[in-house]
């Protein structure tokens, strides 16, 4: 039996917190239909899972194969490496307007658009990198928005360690996190180069003190999407 395929719809957003337009590329299943209930995947570095990442593919197998819920997925482009840094990093200028975009405005305009949950575990976060990073930073400053976030590698660094240490509600997340072995030596956008596995371990064990509902696992590999795309499928599966 061939695979049946969702589609993919572009919108144009508006957005007040950031006085810009932005692109949005909306996955929809085969089998879309009003009168089902979705959960929502909103993903950071929106092309980027969708060309690289491949995940309206990988979607249409675990859906094909009756292995997940039934989700959309939106994903939210940015522009360049500056416009990328800008909104996801915790030191960008756009940071918190980014996140206040994703919780204020994205998510009544699907809950308006698409039969959603409206709930917090109807909605996950993913990202990349530092798209897991404000993804991570968004769940918990809106747990009861958004109580699902799969982080791929994400940056953690201090501002994410107290973000974590000082949130009270672990029960309202559940996170799935993954980082590569040979990730000691990452260049950054802003021209540097990171170790990641230790902050990751670091962070995995502030996330295992503070009772969060977490899988976590350490692949080998290093910090690109060969290994993300192939991690895709378990995290799709683990989450949904």
């Amino acid at each position: 039996m061939s695979l049946r395929k969702g589609t993919i719809k572009e919108y144009k957003f508006r957005s007040e917190a950031l006085s810009e337009e932005l692109e949005l590329l909306v996955y929809l299943p085969a089998n879309f239909s009003p009168l089902y209930k979705y959960t929502l995947v909103i993903a950071q570095d929106g092309r980027d899972y969708f060309q690289m990442g491949r995940i309206g593919r990988v979607t249409d197998e675990l859906l094909g194969n009756e292995e997940i819920e039934n989700v959309i997925i939106v994903g939210i482009p940015y522009k360049d490496r500056f416009d990328r840094r800008r909104k996801y990093h915790p030191d960008g200028e756009q940071h918190d307007a980014y996140i206040r975009f994703l919780a204020h405005e994205l998510v009544p305009f699907l809950d308006e658009e698409f039969p959603t949950y409206q709930m917090g575990h109807g909605r996950a976060l993913i990202g990349d990198s530092l798209g897991g990073t404000v993804s991570l930073l968004t769940a918990l400053k809106y747990p009861h928005t958004f109580g699902k976030c799969i982080m791929q590698s994400p940056l953690a660094n201090e501002v994410v360690m107290d973000a974590v240490r000082t949130f009270e509600e672990p029960h309202l997340l559940e996170l799935y996190h993954v980082i590569g072995t040979e990730e000691t030596d990452v260049p950054t956008t802003d021209g540097n180069r990171e170790n990641f596995i230790e902050p990751n371990r670091e962070l995995h064990n502030l996330l295992n003190q503070k009772g969060f509902t977490c899988f976590y696992e350490e692949f080998k590999g290093n910090h690109t999407w060969k290994f993300w795309q192939a991690d895709l499928k378990r995290a799709l599966l683990e989450m949904f």
